[in-house]
């Protein structure tokens, strides 16, 4: 009998995979990307046009850093466990001109850009002509990757929801420093500093709609006053005024998004670094919602925490 099950298990296992093939789980640091080229084309215009594309500056710090890290191997590299890296670029010499996309090629989840041409110039130019959607797709990709990882041990306070009334998906790691009526504040500690995101109501003529830059300013400045203080007395948090932010307006799952890209101080005090500040419309219930993710981690590498920020704010939603 038991024998019996064990084959009647196997028939329906293969069954149902038959025309479903087995993928690996792709692999690989957050914000890492393989190029598969020829050493020859890595040392020459093709792979330097290749690494500035890959090597764009990710906006909002306060030094420059790329948006992704990335590495080379050749194409008789390009075996085993190194075909489940989750970011491929791979450069083919061939008499076919063509640039294609493919997603879980060899892994899961993994984008695929495979460039073919006849000769440098074509594949220097569909790089260049595609940057964009390169760019925007490994970014997008990697947004959800960390969020994936994240749901792994997501915090179960309903600190959000019962005083402001949002959702957010974010790591259990980050404990509640400042919670009022209307304010709250999350602090994740890290070796040399803190994470931080922060979250308030505005009423719904508090700014313009839409929003300027100005009012951002003047509005996130007078928030650090109350409610982010220094470490000195008579300190606290204030936008840098020498590093004009970024300033944009997305839509993003029909809610429209205006964001701030910037640096921020300490009034009086050295202390500093990156911010990114998202605004929406409450239209239930007129208000603005207002929340922002900062960084202080003094003579290291803020990109990777910068992008943690940013996904999840990504994640935010209005209760009900």
């Amino acid at each position: 009998m038991k024998k019996l099950i064990f084959l009647l298990a196997v028939f329906l296992s293969c069954g149902k995979n038959k025309n479903t093939p087995y993928l690996a789980q792709s692999s690989g640091n957050i914000n890492h990307v393989l190029v598969v080229m020829k050493k020859k084309d890595w040392d020459s215009s093709l792979g330097e046009g290749t690494k500035q594309i890959i090597g764009d500056i990710y906006q909002g710090l306060p030094v420059d850093e790329p948006n992704f890290k990335f590495f080379q191997v050749s194409p008789k590299q390009f075996t085993g466990f190194t075909r489940h890296s989750r970011n491929v670029i791979y450069f083919q010499r061939d008499t076919l001109n063509k640039f294609s996309v493919y997603e879980n090629l060899y892994s899961k989840p993994q984008l695929f850009f495979l460039i073919q041409g006849e000769d440098e110039n074509v594949l220097v130019n569909y790089i260049q002509e595609n940057k964009k959607l390169i760019i925007n797709s490994i970014k997008n990709g990697e947004r959800k990757e960390k969020i994936r990882r994240i749901k792994k041990s997501p915090s179960k306070s309903t600190t959000l929801s019962d005083r402001l009334g949002i959702n957010l998906i974010y790591p259990s790691i980050y404990k509640n420093v400042k919670d009022t009526t209307n304010f709250v504040w999350l602090e994740k500690q890290i070796i040399k500093g803190t994470l931080n995101i922060i979250s308030y109501r505005l009423p719904g003529n508090a700014l313009s709609n839409p929003p300027k830059l100005k009012e951002v300013i003047r509005i996130r400045d007078s928030i650090g006053e109350i409610y982010v203080p220094g470490r000195l007395r008579g300190t606290y948090m204030i936008t840098e005024k020498d590093y004009k932010p970024y300033f944009y307006k997305l839509k993003v799952e029909e809610k429209v998004i205006f964001e701030t890209k910037g640096i921020w101080e300490v009034k009086n005090d050295f202390m500093g670094g990156p911010f990114v500040n998202r605004i929406f419309k409450d239209k239930k219930k007129n208000e603005w919602i207002v929340l922002e993710g900062f960084t202080f981690a003094p003579s290291i590498s803020k990109r990777e925490y910068m992008f943690e920020l940013n996904s999840i704010l990504s994640t935010m939603s209005i209760n009900n």
